[in-house]
């Protein structure tokens, strides 16, 4: 069965960083866009980043343009480099497969069960 497994969550103190990693348990996933999406307590789930097959496009949401950095290998892994984060950053963080880059969660096929990331003030 195709899996996501997200890591690299925590606990950081406002202005640190995390890199969040999103290890694909198959190849197909090299031929699929990657991205990250968010869900704060009581919140819906919100789009941060994608990336396409080939690493060229990336989409940033505007709340985290500049601060944070997706990428992917060749060993479908993806990555999500986490700087200056602030409190409202906090969340579970969820990786996504799909075969378009895109924005909208409802297009992407294979989801991982997410990883907490919690920023102290």
């Amino acid at each position: 069965q195709v899996q996501l497994v997200e890591s690299g969550g925590g606990l950081v103190q406002t202005g640190g960083s995390l890199n969040l990693s999103c290890a694909a348990s198959d190849r197909t996933f090299s031929n699929y866009a990657m991205a990250w999406f968010r869900q704060a307590p009581g919140k819906e789930r919100d789009f941060v980043s994608a990336i396409s097959w080939g690493g060229v496009t990336t989409y940033y949401a505007d709340s985290v343009k500049g601060r944070f950095t997706i990428s992917k290998d060749a060993r479908n892994t993806v990555y999500l480099q986490m700087n200056s984060l602030k409190p409202e950053d906090t969340a579970v963080y969820y990786c996504a497969a799909g075969p378009h880059t895109t924005l909208d969660d409802r297009l992407y096929r294979y989801w991982g069960h997410g990883t907490q990331v919690t920023v102290s003030s």
